[in-house]
């Protein structure tokens, strides 16, 4: 899928703030949250992240303001958003794996930007993936582990890379009789 694709491109939905002073935004980080808010965040998160409990990570997760589907499970050492946890939507019997991260802003230069990110029912963000701000993820849709998200993905698809790009079927599929069919006996 490319941007032109996207009917909405997640740049479209992310809202930039400018940044109130001459320094980078990450300097003026307390202007944009209350640093009270993100203390709080921040100790939710590490217990989030080393809690082998799916029931107190969830738990946990929508005392921080994630919107929490039934059923969902959250891997080791993974990190939602510790700005703006408020953004991130994991509808029913999601995965998110181990060490992935999901990212709701992006402290730039001359400005900082938020946006949702939503992630569809039953889908998987594999291993250590990166999910940027803005991003929806598809129903049944699956991230590979170590990919960095930074477009959409459609509903029933699997992506992987840096960027993450949708994946091809593979003429050597062990679950494809068609492809594997040598012609032998």
């Amino acid at each position: 899928m490319t941007d032109s694709d996207d009917p909405t491109p997640r740049h479209d939905r992310v809202e930039r703030h400018a940044t109130p002073g001459p320094r980078n935004s990450l300097a003026h980080w307390t202007t944009a949250r209350r640093p009270l808010r993100v203390a709080i965040n921040y100790v939710v998160v590490w217990l989030v992240r080393l809690s082998p409990s799916l029931r107190l990570k969830r738990w946990l997760l929508r005392r921080i303001g994630v919107t929490v589907g039934e059923g969902v499970s959250w891997g080791l050492e993974a990190t939602p958003d510790v700005f703006w946890p408020d953004l991130i939507t994991v509808r029913a019997d999601a995965i998110v794996g181990y060490d992935a991260t999901i990212l709701c802003h992006e402290f730039l230069q001359d400005e900082y930007r938020t946006g949702e990110v939503v992630v569809g029912e039953r889908a998987m963000i594999g291993a250590g993936a990166i999910v940027l701000p803005g991003v929806e993820i598809g129903e049944n849709a699956r991230i590979a582990a170590n990919s960095l998200v930074t477009r959409d993905v459609p509903p029933e698809t699997t992506v992987a890379g840096v960027p993450a790009e949708p994946m091809g079927e593979t003429a050597d599929d062990p679950n494809d009789s068609e492809s594997s069919d040598d012609g032998g006996d």
